[in-house]
């Protein structure tokens, strides 16, 4: 775990980042909290620090009828990762991302499952790792995948949050400055108790 300096009177609750060809192990539990929280969780489960390029997946049957948001029609949270992400692209004399419609179903489906299944990790309870929920929904082609998570609870812009404390984190950083994407999407849940979980995809196809 990578120690964070104190935010106002917060706790730091949860983000973290993956490649596909190695996907954090960590489940946390989530409890109910009075205050605001995030915590930082760093994937050292293989020693790889930058996204790898694999081989291209069969292509699956798509696992639901979902819809894939486009940009227009992504919520406030959504867009204002989305956005301060390519700010700190562009920042960094790097190009934009597009918007990834698939990535955002991915990325919506990620995060609700957190949600409801009481996790918080790029595998599932059953499993499944990022390729293989890519493959689920039928994302069949790219050259690199890769995802960032994060979860807070309590504070008035979380999107904003879960970018600034990705961007002080050398994993989820490299995620996000890595010259070679040309895409991303963010897909975000809030539950019942207000906790918020967010799931941010990265696509070279």
């Amino acid at each position: 775990m990578i120690p964070l300096s104190k935010l106002a009177s917060a706790v730091f609750l949860t983000l973290s980042a993956a490649f596909i060809v190695g996907t954090a192990t960590i489940t946390i539990a989530q409890e109910r909290q009075a205050r605001p929280v995030a915590r930082l969780i760093t994937d050292s489960a293989d020693g790889y620090t930058r996204p790898r390029r694999i081989a291209d997946p069969a292509t699956p049957a798509p696992l639901s009828k979902n819809e894939s948001p486009t940009l227009t029609e992504a919520n406030d949270v959504e867009r204002r990762v989305f956005d301060l992400t390519n700010e700190a692209r562009l920042r960094h004399g790097l190009h934009p991302l597009k918007w990834d419609a698939e990535l955002a179903r991915m990325a919506r489906m990620h995060s609700e499952n957190m949600a409801r299944d009481n996790f918080f990790s790029h595998q599932t309870p059953k499993g499944e790792r990022l390729k293989d929920r890519a493959r689920a929904i039928g994302i069949a082609r790219f050259k690199i995948l890769a995802e960032n998570i994060a979860f807070n609870q309590g504070f008035a812009d979380p999107g904003a949050l879960a970018v600034e404390r990705w961007l002080i984190s050398p994993g989820h950083r490299a995620n996000i400055l890595y010259r070679e994407y040309d895409a991303s999407a963010v897909g975000v849940f809030v539950s019942d108790n207000g906790a918020v979980y967010l799931t941010q995809a990265f696509i070279a196809r």
